[in-house]
């Protein structure tokens, strides 16, 4: 299958590259800087651009069977939710429906009074409500078969293959899951089609 990446230079969406590729999918990601991607392989096709650049957005999703958006805020910047808006308009000229977002875990109805959430809001509120409103976007977006994953810390540990996923899974101040442990559920997710309207604890 054809799977646009957005945010491929960034630590997960790196793995989520390579991952796709093992896989032996065809794969188009957008990069602002191409000298940030070190990875070549005949299926792997670059687009150059920013997420402000539409015609750039709308380039990487056509033709594609399913995108994946790795893409992570910084503070004061809506990265997330400005970049999905984007996107979500890039497939429906498309005519793409297949959506997989990383999220996390105390994002929109997830967001509890553990006191694991009670932290992470603490310290990356700004990121955190950039998130909300990214998922937000796309709950309202009918047309769109998405799968929100909501990991809790990541780590540059490998790929197991060996993770949890639900809704009700215990997120707690010492779980963790390995961004290759996350990048190889999104793939699967895509290609497999599965979870589709269902926003997921994902964890080791």
């Amino acid at each position: 299958m054809k799977i646009a990446v957005f945010g491929a230079t960034g630590a997960t969406g790196r793995l989520v590259l390579a991952r796709a590729l093992e896989a032996g999918h065809e794969v188009r990601a957008m990069v602002r800087d191409s000298a940030r991607l070190p990875i070549s392989h005949e299926h792997l096709h670059v687009v150059v651009g920013e997420l402000a650049d539409q015609d750039a957005v709308d380039a990487t999703v056509k033709g594609c069977d399913a995108v994946i958006s790795t893409l992570a805020g910084s503070a004061g910047t809506p990265a997330c939710t400005d970049g999905v808006r984007a996107i979500l308009a890039a497939m429906r000229t498309k005519a793409t429906s297949r959506l997989l977002v990383v999220s996390a875990h105390g994002a929109a109805e997830s967001r509890d009074c553990s006191p694991y959430v009670i932290t992470l809001r603490t310290l990356l509120g700004g990121r955190m409500r950039d998130k909300d409103a990214m998922e937000t976007l796309i709950r309202q977006a009918g047309d769109i078969r998405w799968t929100i994953a909501r990991p809790p810390a990541l780590t540059d540990g490998p790929r197991t293959g060996r993770y949890r996923i639900g809704t009700e899974l215990k997120i707690t101040l010492t779980s963790r899951l390995s961004r290759a442990d996350l990048a190889d559920f999104l793939v699967r997710a895509a290609a497999e089609d599965t979870h589709v309207g269902q926003a997921l604890k994902v964890a080791a």
